[in-house]
């Protein structure tokens, strides 16, 4: 069990829960099914619950109850829908869950300029279901219908960021409410600024750390006039890796580019009930008007060729597209399905395109040696390959091997200049890999920051700047 885990409580307050039963009525709850639910997210850290649970529904409701817990010294922990994969939910040290789910409304779609005002619990889905007919669309996809709140806090991105960036790049501006109760607002819907410090690119990441976001711009982009989906199989995955870099260098504005090795094939034909050949896979995805999808698909077939790509499926119509991209999406419960009663160690590293094939070599090498179980998948278009490490969790050594094998994928990464962390954010499982990535005094500048905007260290303590 993690160290964190096991800190020390104090009850709440009896003061501050009759505050929040007074406010928030059947909005407050310290139910233990409740607290349970709020306890528990994707990881394969042991649960943390909170002591209570409050569900906002507007900026001013989220400054109260700031306020309160400045006042009496608890801990708030920002929720979701809790598909956080480093522990980000875990209240760790107690306190409460500040459950956005029932700020939920689209404020805004100002379609002739490009963007929308959300609040923090609109999920990519719902944003996407109000701009039909709008010709409009969001294209940040995690995977899980994640609430753009949580998206923004961990700076997601997922299958598309390869041609529309991650989160920082979609996020123009944001409400937040500060760890004394204030309330800010950052950045704007212009395109570009040079006003001062760049505060919502600070909050962006910053996992609920140093302000719990409220409210949000974001940027949407025009739906391309044609789409093409495809499959394509290779010999192995050094031949898959070789065709991602050289589409990425010649240019090819591929929309989304995925890598599945033939476990993880063999995983999603059980789960989704597919019938892929199982060997290494590229899903490839283009956008733009139908001479240009035409252009991209034909450079890529030839390149895939030229690697022994073969078994080239396309998929045009979009129901055939949906099932294609679900079934990839679906891979993460695919996956621990293989081993049933299991836990999923996932792997998050990103490395410069040009390393993309040393960096998934020296992965499958460990992963042998280390005798388990980890299919590869990976958003490997932007450098972005995860493992999926499957564990007992009750078994102490094969989560002992499997952290091993996680840290030297992670040690890797590093030394070919990457990331401990493409997309997931750090949490507190990867706060060792944070000083490893910036060092000591990139982190103490970190610290400093968290320290000036939260003193009292309430805002998801424990959480991506070790020792605090």
């Amino acid at each position: 069990m993690n160290a964190l885990t096991t800190a020390p409580r104090r009850p709440l307050p009896q003061t501050f829960i009759d505050a929040l039963a007074a406010g928030f009525g059947a909005r407050f709850s310290t139910a233990e099914a409740v607290r349970a639910h709020h306890g528990h997210d994707e990881s394969h850290f042991p649960d943390a619950l909170p002591d209570a649970v409050v569900f906002p529904h507007t900026t001013e409701e989220v400054a109260v109850i700031v306020a309160l817990c400045r006042e009496h010294g608890v801990a708030l922990i920002p929720y979701g829908v809790g598909s956080s994969l480093e522990g980000h939910i875990l209240a760790v040290r107690g306190g409460i869950s500040v459950d956005f789910s029932e700020m939920n409304k689209v404020l805004a779609v100002h379609a002739e300029d490009m963007d929308a005002v959300v609040q923090p619990g609109v999920t990519r889905k719902q944003l996407n279901a109000e701009l039909h007919g709008s010709g409009l669309f969001f294209p940040i996809d995690p995977g899980a219908d994640a609430s753009l709140g949580g998206m923004a806090a961990t700076r997601a991105s997922g299958t598309n960021a390869v041609r529309y960036g991650t989160m920082r790049e979609n996020v123009l501006g944001m409400t937040a409410v500060l760890a004394d109760g204030r309330v800010i607002r950052t950045g704007g819907r212009a395109r570009k600024s040079s006003s001062g410090y760049d505060l919502t690119r600070l909050l962006v990441g910053s996992e609920g750390t140093l302000g719990l976001i409220t409210e949000l711009t974001v940027r949407l982009h025009p739906l391309p006039e044609a789409v093409s989906a495809a499959i394509c199989t290779f010999p192995d995955v050094d031949a898959a890796v070789r065709t991602v870099i050289q589409t990425i260098q010649l240019g090819v504005p591929v929309a989304r580019i995925e890598l599945l090795d033939s476990l993880t094939v063999t995983a999603i034909n059980r789960y989704s009930k597919t019938t892929l050949r199982e060997a290494p896979m590229l899903f490839f995805e283009f956008h733009g008007s139908p001479a240009g999808v035409e252009e991209q698909a034909a450079t890529v077939q030839e390149l895939a060729r030229d690697n022994g790509g073969e078994d080239f499926e396309w998929a045009t119509r979009p129901e055939d597209r949906s099932r294609l991209w679900q079934a990839r999406h679906d891979t993460y419960f695919a996956c621990l399905n293989l081993k049933p009663g299991c836990r999923g160690i996932t792997t998050d590293v990103c490395v410069p395109i040009s390393r993309l094939a040393e960096a998934i070599a020296g992965t499958r090498a460990d992963i042998a040696a280390s005798g388990l179980t980890a299919p590869i998948v990976g958003h490997v278009g932007d450098g972005n390959f995860h493992t999926l490490i499957l564990v007992d969790p009750e078994d102490a050594a094969e989560i002992e091997r499997a952290e091993a094998l996680n840290r030297r994928i992670v040690e890797r990464a590093l030394a070919l200049d990457g990331t401990c962390t493409g997309e997931h954010g750090i949490g507190f499982g990867k706060q060792d890999f944070l000083l490893a990535e910036h060092g000591e005094a990139a982190v103490d500048a970190m610290r400093l920051v968290k320290q000036a905007l939260d003193p009292h260290n309430l805002l998801n303590p424990g959480k991506v700047v070790p020792g605090l």
